[in-house]
C-alpha cells in the first residue's frame, strides 16, 4: 500500500504572492461573497488577499464550503462531471485535468469567481454547486511550481517534481505551453508480517521492504482564438511518458522448513498523447459547438517474483509480461438555442474505444531462465462503439426556482477478439432532472435525479495475474456497463462571518454492478451481479475563527459517511461493498498570521475501511486509519511562496489482515492467515512557486 496522492494534496496549503504588510493588529477578512438575486455567490480576487494565492486553483481551494470535483472517468465526453467552468465553458481536455489547468491561470488573470447552482447553467450532467472562473487578458507571463520530498527510511528522495508554464491572453488569442514531471518516490514502507496456520500458530515471519519510484514527464499546450465574428476555436495537445518501478522484497523465516528470500519487482514503461479541438459559432437561432478528441497510450509491463532458498536449492519463480495499447476517438456536437421561455441543448456524440493486449506467463526453469507456459484468454482485444444523444431543457419556474431536464439514450456495440470473443449491442436510456431553489438569501437547495450508465474497464475482459499476491482473474467476455438510478440533495448555507456549510444527501441504486463472480474450474473473474446500492451523507464546512478571537484562522471540515449493500455472488448473503471506505473525515486548521507573510496549519485525515472480498480470500487492507500533518508557509521568499509540510506525525501505519482459503471461501478450509503492520514513516514535502 502507498500513501494516497489525495492525502498529500489535502495536506498542502494554498500558495500565494507576496503579501504587503498592512494592519499589524488584525488579519485581512476571509472570503465573503456578494450574493446576486439569482443566488449566485460572487468572489473577487481581493476576497482572497489573506491567502495571497498564486493561481485560480489556490483561490478555489479557499472558497468557503465549496468542494472542487474533478473528472470522474466517465464515458466519452458525455455529460459534465467536473464542477468547474472557465469563462462559462466546460473543459474538454481529458488528460490535463481541471486541477492542472486551474494552476496555469495566474491570479492576476482572474476577474472573479462565480459559485452558481448547476441547474441555472443549462449544461447537461452538472449538479450542485459549480464554480465559473471568469478571466481577463494579460501579457505574456510564466509560472513555476517546484516540489521535493523525502522520508527518513524506505523511499528515495525526490528533487525533480513540478511544472513550468508560459502563457499569454489577449481579447482574441490565448495560449499556454507547459512542461512538467509528476514524481512518485513512495512505498508502504517496511516492517513485519506473520503467516498463521488454520489453528493460529505462527509458521512464518516476514521482514518486508517496499519501494516505489516513478517519473511521468509531460509537455502540453493549448490555444484559444476568438474570431471577429464571434466564433471560438480551442485546441489542446499533450505528450507524456511513464517510468515506474515497484519492489516488494521479503525475507521469509519459516518455523519449520528452509528460510528463503522473495524478490518481487514490477516495471512499467509507456507513452501516450492526446489531441483535442473544438469550435463554437452562431448557427441560425442558436450556437453550434463541434468537438473532436483523439487519445492513445502504449505500455509495456513486466512482473517478476523469484524465491531464493538458503540451503542453495534452485530458485523458483514466475514472470508476467504484457504489452497494452489503448485508444479513444470522440466526435461530439452540441447545439444550443432559446425557445418557449427557456434554454435548449441537443447533444450528439460518437465514441470509439479500444484496447489490445498481448500477455505471457512464465515459470523459472532449472537452468535459471524463464520458460513460457499456457495463459488462456490473456491476449486479445476489446472495442466499444458508442452513440449517444440527449436533449436538455432549462427554464426558470420562478425568480428563485430553476428546472433543468435532460433525456436521451445511448447505443453501444462491444466486441471482444480473444478466444470465445463475442459481439453484443445494447441500448440504454440516460437523463437527469435538476431543481435549484434559492429559499432565501444565503440558503440554497438543489435536487437531482438521474439515470446514468457507467464505464467499463476493458482489462477485465482479459485474464490477468498478480504475482505479488498470488491472485488471478480469469477474464470475462460477457461484461456489461453498470446502470444506476441516482438522487442527490444539496443544501448550502452561508454563515455570515462564521463561514459557510454544505450538506449533501445521496443515494444510488445500481444494476449490473461489477464484482468478483465464480466461473468454471473454481476460478474467479470480474462480472456483473444484479444489483447494489449506496446511501450516504456528506458535509463540507469552512468555519472562520475570528469571531472567537482567533484572527486569521479558519477550520475546514469534511465528513462523508455512507452505507453500501449487495448480495454476495458466492454465499447469497447481504454484505457491504468490498473494500469500501464508509467513513472519511478531513479537518484542516489554517492560520494566516495577521500583519505577516507567515501561515501555519495542522490537520488530520481519517478513513475507515471495510473488509474486502474475493472468492478465495477476504480481509482488511488499510492505512492510518488516522494520518496527521502540519505545515508552515511563507508568502514572500524573494518574491516566491515556499511551504514545508510534514505528513504522518502520529505514526499512521499500513496494515493488512488477510484470510486465504483452499478454494471458494464459503466451502473450503482456511489455508493461512497473513497479517502485516508496516511503518510508513513521516513524509516531508517542500514546494516553491513563483512567477516570471
Amino acid at each position: 500500500m502507498t500513501v494516497t496522492a489525495a492525502s498529500l494534496v489535502a495536506a498542502t496549503p494554498s500558495h500565494g504572492q507576496a503579501q504587503e504588510s498592512g494592519d499589524m493588529a488584525s488579519a485581512p477578512p476571509p472570503p465573503l461573497a456578494q450574493e446576486t438575486a439569482s443566488g449566485t455567490r460572487v468572489f473577487m480576487p481581493a476576497d482572497f488577499a489573506r491567502f495571497v494565492p498564486r493561481n485560480a486553483l489556490d483561490m478555489l481551494n479557499e472558497v468557503p464550503g465549496f468542494t472542487l470535483r474533478g473528472e470522474d472517468g466517465q464515458r466519452g465526453l458525455g455529460q459534465a462531471s467536473a464542477n468547474v467552468l472557465i469563462n462559462g465553458q466546460r473543459i474538454t481536455n481529458k488528460s490535463d485535468g481541471i486541477f492542472t489547468q486551474l494552476q496555469r491561470i495566474a491570479t492576476d488573470r482572474v476577474e472573479r469567481i462565480e459559485i452558481v447552482e448547476a441547474a441555472t447553467l443549462g449544461i447537461a450532467g452538472l449538479s450542485g454547486q459549480v464554480a465559473n472562473v471568469i478571466t481577463r487578458p494579460s501579457d505574456i507571463s510564466g509560472r513555476f511550481n517546484y516540489r521535493a520530498g523525502f522520508r527518513p527510511k524506505y523511499a528515495r528522495p525526490s528533487f525533480i517534481g513540478g511544472e513550468v508554464s508560459l502563457s499569454r491572453s489577449s481579447e482574441a488569442l490565448e495560449w499556454t505551453v507547459a512542461v512538467s514531471n509528476g514524481v512518485g518516490r513512495g512505498a508502504a514502507g517496511g516492517g513485519e508480517a506473520f503467516i498463521f496456520d488454520p489453528q493460529g500458530n505462527v509458521i512464518e515471519t516476514r521482514d518486508i521492504r517496499m519501494q516505489f519510484i516513478a517519473d511521468q514527464p509531460r509537455v502540453s499546450g493549448s490555444l484559444q482564438w476568438t474570431s471577429p465574428g464571434g466564433a471560438i476555436v480551442n485546441t489542446n495537445a499533450n505528450y507524456r511518458r511513464v517510468y515506474e518501478n515497484f519492489r516488494d522484497n521479503q525475507q521469509r523465516d519459516l518455523t519449520v522448513g528452509v528460510d528463503r528470500f522473495r524478490m518481487f519487482e514490477d516495471r512499467n514503461r509507456g507513452w501516450g498523447y492526446e489531441f483535442g479541438s473544438d469550435v463554437e459559432f452562431g448557427l441560425g437561432p442558436g450556437r453550434l459547438k463541434l468537438i473532436g478528441l483523439e487519445r492513445y497510450s502504449r505500455n509495456r509491463g513486466r512482473s517478476d517474483s523469484i524465491i531464493s532458498f538458503e540451503d542453495g536449492r534452485p530458485d523458483n519463480g514466475s514472470r508476467f509480461a504484457s504489452r497494452t495499447e489503448t485508444g479513444e476517438r470522440i466526435g461530439r456536437a452540441e447545439f444550443s438555442w432559446a425557445m418557449l421561455g427557456g434554454d435548449w441543448q441537443l447533444d450528439g456524440e460518437a465514441a470509439f474505444n479500444r484496447l489490445n493486449r498481448s500477455a505471457q506467463l512464465f515459470e523459472l526453469d532449472a537452468t535459471g531462465g524463464f520458460a513460457e507456459i499456457a495463459f488462456p484468454n490473456g491476449t486479445g482485444g476489446v472495442t466499444e462503439d458508442r452513440y449517444e444523444t440527449i436533449l436538455t431543457h432549462s427554464r426558470s419556474l420562478a425568480d428563485n426556482l430553476t428546472l433543468q431536464i435532460g433525456a436521451g439514450g445511448e447505443y453501444s456495440i462491444i466486441s471482444q477478439t480473444a478466444t470465445n470473443g463475442l459481439t453484443r449491442s445494447f441500448w440504454r436510456p440516460k437523463g437527469s432532472a435538476n431543481l435549484a431553489w434559492q429559499v432565501e438569501e444565503g440558503l440554497d437547495v438543489s435536487l437531482e435525479v438521474a439515470r446514468r450508465v457507467g464505464q467499463l474497464s476493458f482489462g477485465d475482459f482479459l485474464a490477468s495475474v498478480s504475482l505479488n499476491q498470488d491472485q488471478q482473474n480469469a477474464g470475462n467476455v460477457e461484461l456489461v456497463p453498470q446502470q444506476s438510478w441516482e438522487a442527490q440533495l444539496d443544501v448550502t448555507k452561508t454563515l455570515g462571518r462564521w463561514g459557510s456549510t454544505e450538506l449533501r444527501f445521496y443515494g444510488r441504486e445500481i444494476e449490473d454492478f461489477v464484482e468478483f463472480i465464480p466461473v468454471s474450474g473454481g476460478r474467479e473473474t470480474r462480472g456483473n451481479i444484479d444489483s447494489a446500492s449506496v446511501y450516504g451523507i456528506r458535509s463540507n464546512s469552512t468555519f472562520q475563527l475570528a469571531p472567537l478571537g482567533f484572527n486569521g484562522a479558519q477550520l475546514d471540515l469534511t465528513i462523508d459517511w455512507d452505507r453500501t449493500s449487495l448480495t454476495d455472488p458466492l454465499t447469497g448473503e447481504t454484505r457491504k461493498w468490498s473494500g469500501n471506505r464508509d467513513l472519511e473525515i478531513d479537518a484542516t486548521l489554517r492560520h494566516d498570521i495577521p500583519g505577516s507573510d507567515w501561515a501555519w496549519g495542522v490537520g488530520l485525515d481519517y478513513d475507515r475501511a471495510q473488509p474486502y472480498f474475493r472468492l478465495g480470500e477476504t480481509g482488511r487492507n488499510y492505512e492510518g486509519p488516522i494520518y496527521t500533518f502540519a505545515f508552515v508557509e511563507h508568502k514572500d521568499v524573494f518574491g516566491m511562496t515556499g511551504s514545508l509540510t510534514v505528513f504522518n506525525l502520529t505514526d499512521g501505519r499500513a496494515r493488512q489482515d488477510r484470510f486465504v482459503y483452499d478454494g471458494y471461501r464459503d466451502r473450503s478450509s482456511l489455508l493461512f492467515r497473513e497479517t502485516q503492520d508496516l511503518s510508513v514513516q513521516p513524509i516531508f514535502n517542500f514546494s516553491l512557486s513563483g512567477d516570471f
